[in-house]
Formats: structure tokens, sequence, C-alpha cells
């Protein structure tokens, strides 16, 4: 069992420090350069104010040479650490393994946005690669006014500057800053967030002299995570700290009626927190809260039954007003096409919610009787979960220091900003630390889901089977009822029971214009959420936010197409496909996977296990993936295996070829459970999926036989978002393969085993 530590041991074993400036400095003045002792310079002692305008904010260069990079995002096991760390090697020009970077802390890194839209790379490494430039830049003129040289006649290696040609006459950075800060101006776009961007005057490396980046290092978490050495948010202890359990509503849209407090007094130490509709135990240990969440007596108004049975859902949405409507893309006479069409196509695709079901409930601690107020949360999002500690307590801006402690996983806006907020409520109302950690019932049920969505697809065709016109609308619940950042009390449980005002963002979002049709029209519509405030089917981002429930319908309707017009679905994407790096990734994926032309499903041998292939194809955040599935069906258990994936994958420049191929794993594997298995099960007053049961994930067994990379490396192109872009195309590539196995189109997600086995049968009828 990990030992359980306090937060100045935790923080400083990660971070080097926990309260202060940014790393230890030791200051090792009269070291020797080219015969002579160096003089201090360059910076102060005293290290600037975090602010993205300070060079200091990002980069620290310890007196032993040591890199420290300070980076305004966390990591969800996809190895973004280890890729800010090539990055900042390769522009100061230092061996990788002298880099660490330490990230998503509010007290030692600026707000860039936490985790979010596959940009920890995209834009927070193309920052920082502008920024660690400009920190070599600033060391090699320091270092030329040194050495009595113009700097274009010196070279860096590993952190240590010399005159080309004279090796011998030389200085170190260590030697240059000795434990000095830079104390250098960068010119600041003034934007915080994932647009955050800073930079100085020098100019990044061309791709031609790359060393560190693009090569394979390994992730640094794992051996911490396997062999439970690594501390996570669970594992955070502050004297004093006591444990809350928060009540939830029994029924969706109830409010309380009474408390009666003295239903726990039989648990020593127990004390009922209620302020307004927010209603908690405080205990002094965890099982203690835990009981007394169990044994409160609460009396509830009645229910209103805010929910339509689930059977009618797709239903409610056709019929349910329409608050926001908007076209991303109108191009061409979409109308005039469809009326000369020679036929027209039509479909319709449904998707559920779904949940994030992570791994374990959120968990976090807040106390609020230091200076600053502490938080430590498993938020994807530390800087922003930190604000709305902020604003639920009313404080100042700056107030609360927020860290990032890896927690039960995320993926989107899961339920560890609720965590926060509730802790911050409750430490204030007890005036101690408190820890705030759910149970399973309550993280799969009351974390916020994915919205339920419905596709409608027509396609104008004329008498040859060319698309003359394509069209692509979808109905949904607002994908970000609550917002994603969890900056604002609002978007969170906590603020929604006191009562605060609300303003969801009300948005979707189509597929990506890709397809070149003489006319296209692609839009979405958005109805009113079911519950207004504290609702367990409140909805916000789940990893890729929409991108499985669009391609779910638009790969298939595209398949449906070129089935239509007598073309293979490969030589279908190809002919509307007119970007060669499209091209290349549809080719780069047939090759590979061994693709056989043919048009309609496969009418090869027909026993109980039926096997198909599909094709799906996504563009992303500047990300371009294609993938073949391959399914086996078995007719008389309604079973699917997704047995194997092979993917085609350009996001432009690569830092690292390992770990992206790791995370395009992990895409594919959490993909293929949510098109297989995931839906939030409910009834008229709440929600009903509440454990591994009755919300099925893929398990071990069930997962892929293989899946098969092809990484297709563009060095002399940005670097793009990565970290969500193959989990677009899994959900069309297999309906497109179950459709090819079995001939049966499924319009509906997830392809459970109950759905199969239906559809089956009503085709066999």
């Amino acid at each position: 069992m990990t030992k359980m530590k306090s937060p100045q041991d935790f923080a400083f074993s990660r971070r080097d420090l926990m309260r202060g400036a940014g790393a230890l400095v030791v200051t090792a003045a009269g070291t020797s350069v080219g015969g002579r002792k160096a003089r201090a310079a360059l910076g102060s002692k005293v290290k600037p104010a975090l602010h993205p305008a300070e060079l200091d904010s990002f980069i620290h260069i310890g007196a032993d040479g040591k890199v420290t990079a300070f980076f305004g995002k966390m990591d969800m096991g996809q190895g973004v650490d280890v890729a800010i760390s090539q990055i900042v090697a390769e522009e100061l020009d230092v061996t990788y393994a002298k880099v660490t970077t330490l990230l998503s802390d509010t007290g030692t890194s600026v707000n860039q946005g936490g985790a979010s839209g596959s940009f920890a790379i995209k834009r927070g490494g193309h920052a920082m690669r502008h920024i660690a430039a400009e920190a070599r830049r600033v060391l090699v003129e320091e270092a030329a006014k040194q050495l009595g040289v113009k700097p274009m006649a010196l070279r860096v290696d590993d952190g240590v500057v010399s005159v080309k040609g004279n090796p011998r006459k030389k200085i170190s950075y260590a030697e240059i800053l000795q434990g000095r800060y830079f104390n250098h101006k960068l010119k600041w776009n003034k934007k915080y967030g994932n647009r955050l961007f800073s930079r100085g005057p020098a100019k990044p490396k061309s791709y031609k002299e790359y060393k560190v980046v693009g090569k394979p290092y390994p992730r640094i978490d794992v051996a911490g995570k396997v062999y439970g050495t690594s501390d996570f948010v669970t594992d955070i202890k502050v004297p004093g700290m006591v444990h809350g359990r928060v009540i939830h509503p029994e029924k969706a849209g109830t409010k309380i009626k009474s408390v009666d407090a003295s239903s726990i007094k039989h648990i020593k130490g127990a004390q009922v927190v209620r302020q307004k509709d927010f209603l908690a135990v405080v205990a002094d240990t965890e099982w203690d809260a835990v009981q007394a969440a169990r044994d409160l007596k609460v009396t509830w108004t009645p229910s209103p039954k805010p929910f339509t049975k689930q059977k009618d859902l797709y239903n409610h949405i056709r019929k349910a007003r329409v608050i926001k409507k908007k076209l991303d893309t109108n191009k061409g006479d979409v109308d005039g096409a469809f009326k000369s069409a020679a036929k027209v196509i039509e479909a319709e695709f449904e998707f559920p919610f779904q949940s994030h079901a992570s791994m374990g409930p959120a968990c976090a601690v807040v106390d609020t009787t230091s200076n600053p107020v502490m938080l430590w949360t498993g938020s994807q999002k530390a800087h922003y979960t930190a604000e709305g500690v902020e604003r639920i307590l009313k404080l100042k801006p700056g107030s609360v220091r927020g860290i990032w402690v890896p927690g039960p996983g995320s993926y989107g806006r899961n339920d560890a900003g609720d965590a926060a907020m509730q802790a911050a409520v409750l430490s204030k109302a007890v005036g101690k630390p408190v820890r705030v950690q759910g149970m399973r019932h309550e993280g799969t049920a009351w974390d916020p889901k994915n919205p339920a969505s419905v596709h409608r697809c027509r396609a104008a065709l004329d008498a040859k089977g060319n698309v003359l016109a394509y069209e692509f609308m979808s109905k949904a619940f607002d994908r970000q009822n609550v917002r994603s950042n969890e900056s604002k009390p609002r978007d969170n449980l906590a603020g929604q029971a006191l009562g605060v005002k609300l303003k969801p963002r009300t948005f979707f979002r189509s597929p990506e214009d890709i397809y070149t049709m003489p006319a296209r029209r692609l839009g979405w519509e958005v109805i009113p959420p079911f519950l207004d405030r504290y609702s367990p089917l409140r909805t916000s981002h789940l990893r890729d936010p929409i991108g499985p429930q669009i391609h779910f319908a638009s790969d298939q309707f595209h398949d449906m197409l070129a089935e239509e017009a007598g073309l293979d679905p490969v030589e279908y994407r190809l002919k509307y496909l007119v970007s060669k790096r499209d091209r290349d990734l549809i080719e780069a994926v047939a090759k590979k996977s061994g693709w056989q032309k043919r048009v309609g499903p496969n009418k090869g041998e027909r026993g109980n296990i039926l096997r198909g292939r599909g094709i799906g194809y996504a563009l992303r955040s500047g990300c371009r993936v294609a993938i073949v599935s391959e399914v086996e069906v078995n007719k008389k258990t309604g079973k699917i295996w997704a047995r194997k994936f092979t993917v085609s994958h350009d996001c432009g420049l690569i830092i690292n070829p390992d770990g992206l191929t790791r995370t395009i794993h992990g895409n594919v594997g959490m993909a293929v459970s949510r098109i297989l298995h995931e839906e939030v099960n409910f009834d008229e007053e709440m929600v009903t999926s509440v454990d591994w049961v009755s919300y099925p994930i893929v398990e071990s067994p069930d997962a892929p036989e293989d899946i098969d990379v092809v990484l297709i490396n563009r060095p002399d192109k940005p670097a793009q978002g990565a970290g969500e872009g193959s989990t677009r195309p899994v959900s069309g590539a297999v309906a497109n393969a179950f459709y090819d196995a079995t001939g049966v189109r499924m319009m509906r997600a997830p392809l459970s085993v109950e759905r199969v086995k239906a559809a089956l049968a009503k085709a066999k009828a």
C-alpha cells in the first residue's frame, strides 16, 4: 500500500518545491571560463512574478545545468510531459535527460489551458518551442559577450557553448546563469488558456537540425502506476483534514424538504452541512463519512419526473424545440441539386448519452485555512478549477493555488471539478481542510454526460451515382450544457445547488468539410436539456467531443453512397477527397490492411461467425486519421469482436513516435468500448446506470487482438493535435465492418449484443 504523504512531501517530490519560485537555486560563483573566472552578468537572484511575459515562468536552468520546464497543462497518460521535454531540449541544445517538465500547478506555471482540444502539442508545444529557442538565444548572446566573439561564431553541445574551431574556449549554460533567473521579457499575445503564446525574436530550429524531436523516448509515469508507487489525488493527506460526502437527490429535480441531523448523532464527530440545496456530511474518517451519508435522513419534495422514457429518447430529440441552429458549411446550390437529382438517398442515425465512467469517482482536497487556499485536484484544468474555487468562495483572483495530481482518469469534463467545488464549500463551512470523494454509483450516475443526438443525412445523386449535393444535420442536446473548464460555479454541481445563475454555451458541431461534392450543407440544432440545473443528464465534453457520434453517422452514410454508386468504399473516398494528405492516408491504410476491393457487403462463406471489414476517415484539430476495422460477428450470441484495426495517422511533425502510437492504441480501445457497449440508461426520474453492470465497458478479453499503426511523419508541417483524432473514426469503421459482415445497417449505437441479435432476427424475417 502506498504510504500516505503530507502535502509538503508530495509536492516537493513531484515539483522540487511546494511554495516557492520554481526550482531549487544553488549559486556556484567563480567557475572557470576559458582560463578566467565567469561573471554572472545575466539575470537576477530574484525570480520575476509568474507571468506569461516572463521567460522564467516557463524555463529554469539550475546551477547543475539541469533544465526545468513549467507547462500549464497536464498529462492523461499520453506522454505530454515527455514530448514537451523533447521540444525544450531540442531548442536549447541539451540532452533530453537534462530536462524535466512540471505540469499544471498554478504556483509554478501560467494557465495554458489544461488538457483540452488535443492542444498540448499543437498550441502549448508550439509556444514552448519558441520560448526555449528564445532562452537559447539569450544564453548564446551572453556567452558571446563573455567569450569575446560574435554569436554566429558559437555552437552549443549539451548546454555547453563553445567557439567553432576552438572547442577549448567554452562556457556552459550553468556557468552563465550560476543559478540565477533569466529576468528576460517575452512578447505575449495577452491570451490565457489554449491560445496563450509567448515568444522572443529567436527563430526555432529547422526540422532538418532535429536530434531529440522525433525520437521514441519512453513515458516516465508507467512504472509508478504499475507498481503503485506514484501518488494520486486520493493519496493527498493534510494535517487536520476531515472527510466529506455530498448527498445527491434520490430522484432528479427534487429539492430538500427537511433534514434530520440527529439521525447521524451515533457517528462521533459527524456533522451536517446544508446551504440551500447543497447538502453534505463531514466526519473525521472516510468510513464515518460514508456511514453518515448513508444514515442521514432527508425528506425530498415529490419527483417532477423530468426525463422522457428512455425508449422515447430519439423521438423526443426529433420533436423538441430548437434553441440554437447553425450551418458550419453551406457551399453550392444544395436545394437546386435535390430538386434536379435522379435519386435522393436519406438516412438517420442515433447515438446515446454516454458516461465518462472513470476508473474511480472523483476526489479533491481543499484547505481554506491556508494562505493561499490550497487545492489538490485530478481535474484536466487545474488553473481553471482554482478559478472556480475562488469564485465559489468569493475570493480575489490569485487566492487559490491549484495543483494537478493524477486522478482516476478524465478525457473530457468528468466529475473532478465538481469534487473540488464541493470540497471548497465544505472546507469554508467547517473551517478545516476537507477531502471529498464520491462513490462508484455517484461517479457514474452524476458525472457530466456525452450528449445524445440524432443525425439526418441526405444526398442528391445523378443518374450515374455521382453525388451532386450532400447534407448532414445533427439535432442534439447541448455539447456543453456545463462548460468544460470548471472555472464558473454555474458549471458545477455545488454552484447549481447554491442557486447560481446558469449560462450554458449551447452549441454542437458538424463533421469537417473534407469531401468535395459540388454542393454541401453541414449544420446542427441544439435542444433544451431535460432539467436546467443539478441534472444527472447534464452534458459536456467526453473524449473527442461529439466526434464518435457524427462519424458513426457520416462514415456509414458515405459507405451507403458508395454502394449506391457501385463503388468500393476506398474507391469512393479517393474520388471525393482531393487533398493529397487525405488521399495518402486512405491509400496507406488500404495497403497496410490488405484491403480487397468490393461493392456492398461480404458475400463469402456464411457460417455462425461472420467476418467483415469497414473503413472510417476523419479530420480533427488538424490531425488526419484513416482506420480499417476487421470484426467478427457471432450470429447466435450477437457479440461483435472488433478483432483488428489498421490505422494510418498524419498529425504533421511527430514529436515522439512511441508516445503517439500508444496514444492511438488508447484512443482505439476507448472508442471500441463506446461503439459496442456504452449507453447511459435512465427512467423518468433518475439515471439508472450506476456501476459496471448497468454501464458495461469493454473488458480485456474483448480488446482488439491487433492495432497496426502506420505513422506518416511530415516534419515540414506543424505538429497537430493527436490526442483525440484516432478516437473519431472508430465508430463508423466498426459499424461499416458490421454491415460488411452481415448486410445489416445499424442506425443506432451502441452495437450491443441485444441490439445486434434483434437486428439480425429482423433481417432474417
